[in-house]
This record gives C-alpha cells, sequence and structure tokens, in this order.
C-alpha cells in the first residue's frame, strides 16, 4: 500500500484487531502522520462493526476541536467505503503501558507529574465538551521523561451527545463504578480511571485481582483494593491518598474537580523534588497560573509558556542583571524579590509577578541594560528569550502583548503618583517664605 486518500504511507507502526496504524505524510505540508485505518470487515458482527463505526465517527468529530499541548491533534477523517481512517499527528515515542510492569516502573515523582499533566489536558477537554471514557495507560503516550500526550477520543462522551455511550467493549479494569453500571457519566469517570492508572503506574498491578470481566465488574461495584503503597512501601501515605480518593466508588467522596486533583498532586510534588536546582513541570505550571502576570493566559497558552521558558533559582545577593550589559531576554518574578538599583543608589524593589528587562524586547533591539538587578532574597525566575516568542503561536504572543500593557499602564500611574507627591512637596516649600 503506497497511498491511502491523499496520504503517503512511509511504514506500518502497528496493527490491532480492529485497525492498522501507519507512519503517512502529507504531501502539502510534508508534515508526517498516524494514520489509523480501521477494517471494520474483520468484524463478522455487523452490530459490533455499526458501534466501532460509531466510535470512529466521534473521534473524527473532534478533529480541530481539542487543541491542547497534552492531547494528540485529531487532524483529518475518512470515512468513504472501505477506507475508514482517522489521521492524527505523529508523536515519536511509546505509550505508558511498558511502564505499567513491575520490573519496567517509573520514579514515583515522574508518575506524579505524568498524572497532574493529564489532569489539566483532561480538564481542558471537560471545558470543550468532552468526557474520555477510556483513560489507562495504553492510551497516554510518553515522549521524553514526563511529556504525554493522551490519544485514543474514540469512545468519547460529547455532552452534546449522550448517544455515543457504548457498552461491552474492552476490558473493564480502568472503568469507573457508574461506567460498569451502565449510568450516565460525568468528567469524574475520567477521573476514576485516572487514579487507577496511577495505582497501575506506581505498582505494576491493577487494583482488583479478578480472572474474568464479571468478577472485575463485581470488584470494581464492591470491593475496596488495597492502597498503593502495600506493593509499593517507598511512596508513602500522602500519594496513597490522592489515588484512593480519585478511586472512590462514590463520587461525592471522589475528586469534584480537576482542579482538586490537580493541586493535591502539585503538593505532592512540591515535597519530593529530587535536587535543590531541580523545577518540575507540575511547580512550573502552578506557579504560571498564579501570577497577575499570567493571568488571562489559557492553559494551553501557559504551558506553551513554560515550552518556551527558561527557568532557574537565584540565591540571595546574586545578580542577575548588571548595568551597562548587552542582553534582549526578559524575566518574570516566580518567588522572591529584586532589588533594582542605579550605581548604588536603590530605585525600586519588585516583587512576585512582576517583570523585568522588558525594554530590550520592545525597543526590539540589542539593549544596554540601564541598571543592576540584585536578588534581594531567593528568587525563582522564569526567563523569555525574543528569539524563541517569537515562534510562539500568536495568541500566545498576543496575550505577552496585552501583559506588556497592562504593566506599563501600571507603573505609568505609579510614576504619575509619585511625580503628583512631588510637585506637591515642592508648592508647599515653595509657599514657606511667602506664608513667614
Amino acid at each position: 500500500m503506497e497511498k491511502i486518500g491523499k496520504y503517503e504511507i512511509v511504514r506500518e507502526l502497528g496493527k490491532g484487531a480492529t485497525s492498522t496504524v501507519y507512519l503517512a505524510t502529507d504531501p502539502f505540508n510534508k508534515q508526517q502522520v498516524a494514520l489509523k485505518l480501521f477494517d471494520l470487515g474483520m468484524l463478522q458482527d455487523p452490530n459490533r462493526a455499526k458501534v466501532y463505526r460509531k466510535l470512529l465517527m466521534t473521534e473524527a468529530s473532534l478533529a480541530g476541536k481539542l487543541t491542547h499541548p497534552h492531547i494528540v491533534k485529531i487532524l483529518d477523517a475518512m470515512m468513504e467505503g472501505d477506507v475508514n481512517c482517522i489521521v492524527m499527528e505523529y508523536i515519536e515515542g511509546s505509550t505508558l503501558e511498558q511502564y505499567a510492569e513491575v520490573d519496567k516502573l517509573l520514579p514515583v515523582s515522574t508518575v506524579a507529574e505524568i498524572a497532574y499533566k493529564c489532569c489539566k489536558a483532561l480538564e481542558y477537554a471537560e471545558h470543550q465538551g468532552v468526557i474520555h471514557r477510556d483513560i489507562k495507560p495504553a492510551n497516554i503516550l510518553l515522549q521524553g521523561e514526563t511529556d504525554i500526550k493522551i490519544s485514543d477520543f474514540g469512545a468519547a462522551a460529547l455532552h452534546s451527545d449522550q448517544s455515543t455511550q457504548v457498552s461491552g467493549l474492552g476490558s473493564p479494569a480502568y472503568m469507573s463504578p457508574e461506567q460498569v453500571k451502565e449510568l450516565k457519566l460525568t468528567h469524574q469517570t475520567d477521573i476514576y480511571s485516572l487514579g487507577v492508572t496511577m495505582y497501575k503506574l506506581l505498582t505494576g498491578k491493577l487494583p482488583f485481582d479478578a480472572s474474568n470481566n464479571h468478577s472485575m465488574i463485581y470488584h470494581i461495584i464492591n470491593i475496596d483494593p488495597p492502597p498503593p503503597s502495600a506493593f509499593r512501601p517507598e511512596m508513602g501515605a500522602e500519594l496513597d491518598a490522592i489515588v484512593q480518593r480519585a478511586m472512590e466508588k462514590d463520587t461525592a467522596k471522589r475528586y469534584q474537580t480537576w482542579d482538586e486533583f490537580a493541586n493535591d498532586l502539585v503538593g505532592f510534588s512540591s515535597n519530593i523534588t529530587p535536587t535543590q536546582n531541580e523545577i518540575q513541570d507540575t511547580e512550573k505550571f502552578d506557579t504560571l497560573r498564579g501570577l497577575v502576570f499570567f493571568k488571562n493566559f489559557s492553559d494551553v497558552e501557559l504551558w506553551e509558556v513554560l515550552r518556551i521558558s527558561e527557568w532557574r533559582k537565584v540565591p540571595e545577593s546574586e545578580y542577575i542583571l548588571r548595568e551597562g550589559e548587552n542582553g534582549r531576554s526578559f524575566y518574570v518574578l516566580g518567588q522572591g524579590s529584586v532589588r533594582v538599583t542605579k550605581q548604588g543608589r536603590l530605585l525600586s524593589l519588585l516583587h512576585r509577578g512582576d517583570c523585568f528587562g522588558e525594554m530590550a524586547h520592545l525597543l526590539e533591539r540589542n539593549f544596554k541594560r540601564s541598571t543592576d538587578v540584585i536578588a534581594k532574597n531567593d528568587v525563582l525566575l522564569i526567563e523569555i528569550n525574543p528569539d524563541v516568542l517569537k515562534h510562539a503561536t500568536s495568541g500566545c504572543r498576543l496575550q505577552f502583548g496585552d501583559a506588556f500593557l497592562r504593566m506599563l499602564v501600571k507603573r505609568l500611574s505609579v510614576a504619575n503618583t509619585r511625580i503628583s507627591h512631588l510637585l506637591a512637596d515642592h508648592n508647599q516649600t515653595g509657599d514657606e517664605p511667602e506664608n513667614a
């Protein structure tokens, strides 16, 4: 096979019972894509073939709808005669399935960071009216150490169309109690499934030891699993509590929102940072979300900021910028305070969320720094290179422009207030001889 539609086939990537995935090239933009071709003819049962076509149509309907750095983009779909396929962005890497085995487990901190990114991606999907309904290690792709992409939205339920619910598909091992009961589903079913996914990634075991699907369903509905630390004692009670709350059978006791789930993972991750200078993505994203400078950025734009920025911790009294040196990068304070001085004279103090060095970027030329900037205490510094920023999406760049405008207006207002006070003091001083 050389072509499917307009797509030129490069090689086969994998094969399943009902579909084959190919690496292909879009000849118009030379972009590599992953093309999943369904063979509905292999399904002898016409009703089952109809179900899979429904799943295919569901996934195809999401083309262009979910645009998030941790969700595989669906680019195109074809459903004509014997050609039934989905075209997705091509992701180099493997699924998390291989890391869900006892002898290949990832570090606990890595699992927490992956789960956090899943939370933010699935929260985004929920806001777009989409529930995944099939979260498991095999549907999460891993790039590098902790970058992930959630795939396979074929089983997704759209809030506007609950008719996409399909029973009898796949193993129920990751399904929520309400899902195996075939009740109406909310985002909390994905929260449960992500809890089970964490359990498997942390321990290499499923929470329920069942010999068949009927036994598995009974356990999901009626039995409480042992805590993950029973199989991996170094985890500790804090992560046990997070996984167990995500897997609560009663939705009233389960995490109500993705934000609650994510916040607990941030709290856990902040206590286990491996080295003093290492900053995990969970901490970075949570920091950005809390800064006034980035208050109007969407979550997708914040992930982009995280990708294009450099982060470092600066100890007290260390110089960040020196007067007279050249530079074009600008900085946002993630934590701590800095002193801005000129020839040893204090001009101002900047605090968490403040920006400095932006004039070099706004003037669009090499710029000699006009002041020294010194860490007043321990500082978390976010550095952004304008040469990298110019390759960001237009939405991200516009948000930076808006943030700079708000910041400059604020500084102008403060400067006007100071000038007014100085003029008032001057006038009072000038009036004294006449009143004497």
